[in-house]
């Protein structure tokens, strides 16, 4: 079994920072590709970052330049860093992996989410 367990939300201020943290737990072999997408209310999921086996990253245009997705392999943990927020921000930022386990299966699996609210 699997576990994708997110961290690293709250409430930040305009031109603040934020990291966020995804750890992929139990019988993980390897991520072969990370997401993470955000959910505002009453808007659709939109996919802000990703990152594969290779480290070929992909940001959604309202995040580059400001959004830095990054990886510990060692650690089974995926990072959204995230700097100059703005209020457009605010999300339900949520992790996303299509994993390898150890049983040599591969599938998706999906985190619960960590409330990103970036307000003065």
């Amino acid at each position: 079994q699997v576990q994708l367990v997110e961290s690293g939300g709250g409430l930040v201020q305009p031109g603040g920072s934020l990291t966020l943290s995804c750890l992929a737990s139990g019988s993980v072999f390897s991520i072969n590709v990370a997401n993470w997408y955000r959910q505002a209310p009453g808007k659709e999921r939109e996919l802000v970052a990703t990152i594969n086996v290779r480290s070929v990253i992909t940001y959604a245009d309202s995040v580059k330049g400001r959004f830095t997705i990054s990886r510990d392999s060692h650690k089974n943990t995926v990072y959204l860093h995230m700097n100059n927020l703005k209020p457009e921000d605010t999300a339900v930022y949520l992790c996303n992996a299509r994993i390898l386990t150890t049983e040599w299966k591969t599938s998706d699996y999906w985190g619960q989410g960590t409330q990103v609210t970036v307000s003065s």
